[in-house]
């Protein structure tokens, strides 16, 4: 069974977490059926930890501030949720709909697969980010 993609859904949440005027930091995307849906915007990343379970496939679009004292700047971030629980079929599913979910959401600095809420923090994300996104040009004083 083809999945398919709620694109204007996905679109509209997407824009709203790359708005600068938003305080949206992360839109959830899941399976409704045979469907990848928005379910689920919010501003802090406590509140998505609790929302994916160990049995869950989903994908997340979450803004991370990266850069030092001398130069911030807004990232982007698309995250693959596969919980420990993920069957093996449905596992590989999520790597054929990702490229669906990618024809949506594709201006990322980073893409990564996460399978524990420890990986879904801010200091990981941003960490993730610094490794690509090259020079920080701080002072290297930390407060």
């Amino acid at each position: 069974m083809a999945s398919n993609v709620d694109k204007d859904g996905l679109r509209d949440a997407y824009q709203d977490v790359r708005a600068d005027t938003s305080d949206t930091n992360w839109a959830l995307f899941r399976y409704k059926g045979a469907q990848i849906i928005h379910d689920q915007s919010g501003e802090n990343l406590e509140e998505l930890q609790q929302l994916l379970a160990d049995d869950d496939r989903a994908f997340v679009f979450v803004r991370v501030a990266a850069g030092d004292e001398l130069s911030k700047r807004q990232k982007f971030v698309l995250l693959t949720w596969v919980g420990p629980s993920v069957s093996t079929l449905k596992r590989a599913r999520v790597s054929i709909d990702k490229a669906l979910v990618k024809s949506v959401i594709q201006n990322f600095a980073v893409e990564l697969q996460v399978e524990t809420p420890d990986e879904l923090s801010m200091d990981y994300l941003r960490a993730a980010v610094d490794k690509v996104g090259g020079a920080n040009y701080g002072t290297g004083q930390r407060g």
